[in-house]
């Protein structure tokens, strides 16, 4: 029997766990040690749905570090380098998009 959130929640491809972190509002990823990371090169990857509700379940429940947390598809290069997936998250992988308040 399947979860709702496996029901909704269906992996193609090679994907990770994605959250903006509290107080600075930056793009993290979640690392299989389960620290968060802005290096999207060290989060981990999963490939399947139950991998991947895991990790979401467990960055959901630190919601003490950071906020809406969801999954992110990426790609593999040849060399297994990791790229963000989709033009959004190249967007969040880039930074911020406007200078902060005295980032002059």
């Amino acid at each position: 029997m399947t979860s709702p959130l496996q029901q909704k929640l269906k992996i193609t491809g090679p994907a990770v766990i994605t959250a903006n972190r509290l107080g600075d509002g930056a793009a993290v990823y979640r690392a299989a040690d389960g620290t968060w990371t802005k290096d999207l090169a060290a989060a981990a990857v999963v490939t399947t749905t139950p991998a991947a509700i895991e990790l979401l379940g467990a960055a959901i429940a630190d919601r003490l570090a950071v906020v809406d947390a969801y999954v992110a598809p990426v790609e593999l290069t040849p060399q297994q380098h990791v790229l963000p997936g989709n033009l959004r998250e190249r967007i969040r992988c880039s930074g911020p998009t406007v200078a902060l308040p005295g980032e002059g």
